[in-house]
């Protein structure tokens, strides 16, 4: 059995200070206006038609440029994210991967819960002890009864009635940046899962400093980072 924490990774390329994305946007954008005269090369008109954009929620404009994620993350937050329909998804699959097997080193996976994890751990109480070893052991019952299933002649398909949903899975999430938007809208603030916010705003974050604009008016707050993001302050 392994346990491990959940992450993310951006699989598409950003430009330096995320200007082509930009440009990219503004491109689309003044055919409707026949402005494409005041487009500069430097990409200060990018950032200014763009901001005008998100602004006047014009964010239609915002549909030409998309972004890749790769989430790893248990079930329960991948089945939170395959709720935002105008998005495309490719999610490892349970049906077809068979964890027994020594591609996966013979065991299975899952994700620690946020509020069960770190070496703050070193000093629960006897309740929290009782958490944390409660979670282990119902993981290695989890294992045990899947891979049992299995050499009973059960494919994976049917062994995966006993997993968990903290099981870990991987995802990829690929939205134009109109539903990003509304993805880290509603998946950012305090009302949102923990384990949830535990991805997205990290992410947030770094798009805000890579892609100028486009998310600066989403406001969170993550502890790690310490300090709160542009917008209105989540409390």
């Amino acid at each position: 059995m392994k346990i491990v924490e959940p992450k993310y990774e951006i699989l598409t390329d950003i430009s330096q200070d995320g200007i082509k994305e930009l440009q990219q946007i503004e491109r689309v954008a003044r055919v409707c206006y026949k402005s494409e005269d005041k487009i500069t090369p430097d990409g200060e008109s990018a950032k200014k038609l763009v901001g005008f954009l998100v602004k006047q929620g014009h964010e239609a404009m915002l549909e030409h440029s998309q972004l890749s994620v790769l989430f790893t993350c248990d079930r329960g937050v991948a089945n939170e994210l395959v709720r935002h329909r105008i998005a495309s998804f490719a999610q490892e699959s349970t049906r077809y991967c068979n964890y027994s097997k020594e591609k996966f080193g013979g065991e299975l996976t899952f994700i620690w819960p946020s509020y069960i994890r770190g070496e703050q751990y070193c000093e629960l109480n006897d309740s929290e002890v009782t958490i944390k070893s409660s979670f282990l052991e119902a993981m290695t019952y989890a294992e045990k009864d899947y891979k049992l299933m299995i050499a009973n002649g059960m494919r994976p398909e049917q062994a995966r009635c006993v997993l968990p949903l903290c099981l870990k899975t991987e995802i990829v999430v690929t939205a134009n940046y109109r539903e990003w938007r509304n993805i880290f809208k509603l998946r950012t603030p305090v009302a949102a899962h923990p384990q949830m916010r535990e991805l997205m705003c990290p992410l947030l974050m770094e798009l805000q400093k890579k892609i100028p604009v486009v998310f600066d008016d989403i406001y969170t707050y993550w502890p790690a980072d310490d300090q709160t993001r542009k917008g209105s302050m989540v409390k």
